[in-house]
C-alpha cells in the first residue's frame, strides 16, 4: 500500500521555508491521496523559536484544502513541544484542546530546557543523555494531555556522539516500557518517524524494537511521518516503514481526522 505522510513541516515552522503547495505536489507525485501538515509549536522553547501564528496557519491550510480538493486531502495538524513543568503543560493542553486540528503530535525536544540538537550544551555521555531524555519524556507524558501521538520517541539518538552506533533501546527498557504502557493505557498512538533513516542513523525513530515492544504491550495505533522540512524529503523511507510495521506485528496504520483515529489495513 502507499502510506500517507502524517508529519510534515512548511514555512510556518521556524526551521523550514517550504511552501505548503510544494508539499501537496510532492505527495501527489508519490501517489499519496492524503497528507497532514504538522508545523512546530513549542510554546516554551528556550531560544524563543518554534512559535506559531495559529490564525494565519489555519487560514493557509484552509486555502490549501480548497486548492487541492478532489486531488489530495490536506489535513490540519501541529507538532506540539511537550514540557514536564505543570504550568507549561497546562498551557499547552488548553491550546491543544481549543484548536480544531485533525491531528496533534506531542514531541519532546528539550531536556532540562536544552535541545540535544545543541549537543555541546549538555555535559553528558551518550548513555546518560539518552537516559535523561527518556526520563523527561515519561514526565512529559504524565503531565500533558491533548495530543494523539507521541512523536519520534528516541529523537535524542540523532544527536549522540556516536550517532546511534552503540545504541540499543533495551538498555533503557526500565524507562521505555513505562512510556509505552502510558501510551497504551491512554490510547495515544506511537509515531514511526523515518527521519532517522534519512539522517543516517540506519533506523527510524523509534528503533524497530521499540515498535515491536509497543505492540507486545497491546499498542495498536501507529502513525507514519517523514518529518520532512523540504518537499523532496516527503515520504522518505516509507517502504522500509511498511516492512518494519509488518514485522513488528501491526496490521494497520493509523491516520487521524478531527482527532479521531482511522485504521487502514497494511495489506491493502
Amino acid at each position: 500500500m502507499i502510506l500517507n505522510d502524517w508529519h510534515l513541516h512548511s514555512q510556518f515552522s521556524s526551521d523550514s521555508d517550504e511552501r505548503m503547495e510544494n508539499l501537496a505536489e510532492a505527495a501527489m507525485r508519490l501517489g499519496m491521496t492524503r497528507i497532514c501538515v504538522t508545523d512546530h509549536y513549542d510554546m516554551n522553547y528556550p531560544t524563543g523559536e518554534f512559535q506559531l501564528d495559529t490564525v494565519a496557519y489555519l487560514r493557509k491550510l484552509g486555502e490549501l484544502r480548497e486548492m487541492y480538493r478532489g486531488r489530495c486531502e490536506i489535513f490540519s495538524g501541529v507538532e506540539m513541544g511537550l514540557f514536564p513543568d505543570k504550568e507549561a503543560a497546562g498551557e499547552a493542553g488548553r491550546y491543544m484542546e481549543s484548536q480544531p486540528y485533525d491531528f496533534i503530535i506531542g514531541s519532546v525536544h528539550c531536556i532540562n530546557g536544552v535541545d540535544p540538537y545543541y549537543r555541546d550544551r549538555i555535559e553528558a555521555d551518550d548513555p546518560e543523555l539518552y537516559r535523561m531524555y527518556f526520563a523527561c519524556t515519561l514526565e512529559c507524558l504524565r503531565a500533558c494531555r491533548g495530543f494523539q501521538a507521541l512523536g519520534h520517541l528516541d529523537y535524542v539518538v540523532r544527536y549522540g556522539y556516536d550517532k546511534g552506533r552503540n545504541y540499543c533501546w533495551e538498555d533503557y527498557r526500565d524507562l521505555i516500557d513505562p512510556i509505552l504502557e502510558e501510551l497504551v493505557s491512554r490510547g495515544i498512538a506511537l509515531e514511526l518517524n523515518t527521519a532517522g533513516l534519512r539522517q543516517g542513523l540506519g533506523f527510524p525513530n523509534p528503533q524497530s524494537g521499540i515498535l515491536a515492544r509497543y505492540r507486545e504491550l497491546g499498542g495498536e495505533m501507529v502513525t507514519v511521518g517523514s518529518d520532512a522540512h523540504r518537499a523532496k524529503d516527503l515520504g522518505y523511507g516509507f517502504y522500509a516503514a511498511w516492512e518494519i510495521l509488518r514485522e513488528a506485528g501491526f496490521r494497520y496504520v493509523t491516520e487521524f481526522r478531527e482527532k479521531t483515529p482511522y485504521f487502514l489495513p497494511l495489506d491493502t
